[in-house]
């Protein structure tokens, strides 16, 4: 496993331009099929045929090379393609599907609103900004959607609308950037590519819809070896690990949790069980002070508000326990290919655990575990750790333990002589092994896919060319709003329409939920301005505009309600329900038209009523 080990320089060179390969060639691939009339995924199933031809082929190709890598043909080609590999699988198994529809997995729902309404506060913003309170720094780490902003900027779209290809980029770019990086760990490009192949595979049907904590978990269990090597006195990996815990620190925090405790558990027996040097400390501390340094371009603003401003600090983010957070992920027990990789990942941790780099990745298990014992017993105290989210990692980290068991295991064992033949076997397994996973990768996701094609996007449309929703009115009543001087990224407007706010950046006078608030928002407090609005609009309406514009914070230029001409305007409030689940209660909240008739200007749009401050 050693023939194909590159030094750091050049495999630092090779990553980045692998990742920007990757990157750019997706979207171009993303403009060609938005630019081809295929029919919808919800509706036909031309899309997933195409889905499964492209991955076939380009695994074909994966196996081909490799075969020819084993047998002494190494052109420079063949390594920049098999590091491509990946980045054309993402495009093959998301790329296709999405490619008749403009909205990412999910749509627009829930988790997926706020993830809109995120990116497209950063498409307006150059620096920092909560996706829903005006001048505030953002609390929800800001590295992917920056990107995203960025990328939107050049390419002249609208946040809502970049989602997409921004997503597939840079899932794409991480993908492409794994094979260089474990051609260094593992001294093995075919192994390499294998890791990639499937760790690709995995984060696309474990958590595609979270993109950016998916690129995260990719680097995990590299992390995990980077970490022995530069606490034994690597400076290069000790470089790779600040900058891998930094950038994560700014996409994925939980992520980048597992990835530091690991560093420090590594630390701690190298240091104490180990040959008793100074050395793990001395780099420890070198990849703690530079990962903080890079943290803290993205969360420097909100800790200095923390510590100087006078807001009431309260965060529920971490009230949410559903059902896969009450048991331990046991992927080798998974009765699917992944599983039985997963067991041989088991098998190759018990038998090679004195092996360092093998016992790095189960410092990495160990500690995943630990959290997700924590998590439970947490919830003793109102809370939890999100331990449902590490699923995916425990996938990664045994499949990766899986693949170095394959690659290390030695065809004499069972008296095959002729090791060529074994290594080509062996490699057209692999091959047809990660077919199976990346052709069920649109299969796992059908769901996401189908809500990407059934909801309203923020042209007003269904991609699959049924009637749309409400959502067809927003426009209107942007334009409404904006016609009154209140612009968007300017004005703040009150609605529990969360879509609404995700195609058309204003700030809001409160987030959807306190789960999403920024702890600096004070949501709590919010609401029950809200109340108190809606209790004066019935008893005194004269009195509402006064009770609005004497608000602690800046009051609403528009509020956005249910309502007709002949009823009362209805909107929402919600409730954090913790430990219940579902955790959020929402509840009505009606306001008199009464209260409008004077100092706002109210047109019904739909269903809608629109009441904006003259």
């Amino acid at each position: 496993m050693t023939t194909d080990y590159q030094p750091a320089g050049r495999t630092a060179l090779r990553t980045i331009a692998a990742g920007l390969a990757g990157g750019v060639l997706t979207l171009v691939a993303w403009f060609v099929l938005n630019r081809i009339s295929l029919p919808a995924f919800n509706t036909s199933m031309v899309t997933r045929s195409l889905a499964t031809g492209v991955s076939f082929v380009l695994l074909v190709i994966a196996a081909v090379l490799a075969v020819l890598w084993t047998r002494g043909k190494r052109p420079w080609i063949s390594a920049a393609v098999l590091a491509l590999i990946p980045a054309g699988l993402v495009v093959a198994t998301l790329g296709i599907p999405l490619s008749a529809t403009k909205l990412y997995l999910d749509g627009i729902q829930v988790d997926q609103g706020f993830r809109t309404q995120f990116l497209s506060r950063m498409t307006e913003n150059f620096s920092h900004a909560d996706m829903a309170y005006k001048g505030l720094p953002t609390f929800y780490p800001m590295g992917w959607f920056w990107m995203g902003g960025r990328l939107a900027n050049i390419m002249g779209m609208d946040g809502w609308e970049v989602y997409q290809p921004h997503a597939l980029a840079t899932l794409a770019a991480g993908a492409a950037m794994l094979t260089p990086i474990w051609r260094r760990l593992t001294g093995s490009l075919p192994v390499a590519t294998a890791i990639a192949v499937v760790t690709t595979a995995i984060v696309l049907t474990e958590t595609p819809e979270e993109p950016y904590a998916a690129i995260v978990a990719m680097f995990l269990p590299a992390a995990a070896v980077w970490a022995y090597r530069a606490l034994k006195g690597s400076w290069s990996a000790t470089a790779a690990l600040a900058v891998y815990l930094g950038i994560s620190a700014t996409f994925y925090t939980l992520f980048t949790a597992i990835g530091a405790l690991t560093v420090v558990v590594i630390a701690v027996v190298l240091t104490f069980a180990g040959e008793r040097s100074l050395t793990p400390l001395k780099h420890l501390l070198v990849i703690g002070f530079a990962s903080l340094a890079i943290a803290s371009i993205a969360w420097g603003p909100y800790v200095w508000r923390v510590l100087t401003g006078d807001e009431i600090l309260e965060s529920t983010a971490n009230h949410f326990l559903p059902i896969e957070g009450t048991y331990f992920a046991l992927p080798f027990l998974s009765l699917s290919l992944v599983g039985l990789l997963c067991l041989f990942g088991l098998i190759e941790l018990i038998v090679r655990f004195r092996e360092p780099e093998i016992a790095s990745l189960g410092a990495a298990l160990a500690v995943s575990y630990v959290w997700a014992l924590a998590s439970m017993a947490i919830t003793l105290f109102g809370t939890s750790l999100l331990g449902f989210r590490l699923e995916v990692l425990f996938v990664l980290l045994f499949a990766t333990l899986g693949i170095i068991a394959v690659a290390n295991f030695d065809p004499k064992r069972i008296q095959i002589k002729n090791q060529t033949l074994f290594t080509t076997v062996v490699i057209a397994v692999v091959a047809v092994a990660s077919l199976q996973m990346v052709q069920h990768v649109a299969v796992q996701n059908e769901k996401y896919i189908d809500q990407a094609y059934a909801d309203t996007d923020g042209y007003g449309e269904r991609a699959d060319r049924f009637p749309p929703d409400a959502g067809r009115y927003y426009n209107e009543i942007a334009d409404f709003i904006e016609s009154h001087g209140h612009m968007e990224n300017e004005a703040v407007v009150f609605t529990d329409e969360i879509n609404f706010m995700a195609f058309h950046p204003f700030f809001g006078f409160n987030a959807f939920t306190s789960h999403y608030a920024n702890p600096l928002g004070e949501f709590e407090q919010r609401n029950g301005e809200l109340e108190e609005w809606s209790r004066i609009s019935y008893d005194d309406p004269e009195k509402f505009t006064e009770a609005v514009d004497n608000s602690q914070w800046e009051p609403p230029a528009a509020f956005i309600f249910r309502g007709s001409e002949d009823s009362d305007f209805k909107t929402h409030i919600a409730h954090d329900i913790y430990p219940s689940q579902p955790n959020v209660h929402y509840e009505g909240l009606y306001f008199h038209p009464d209260a409008f008739k004077d100092d706002w200007d109210v047109k019904f749009i739909g269903p809608f009523a629109v009441a904006v401050r003259k």
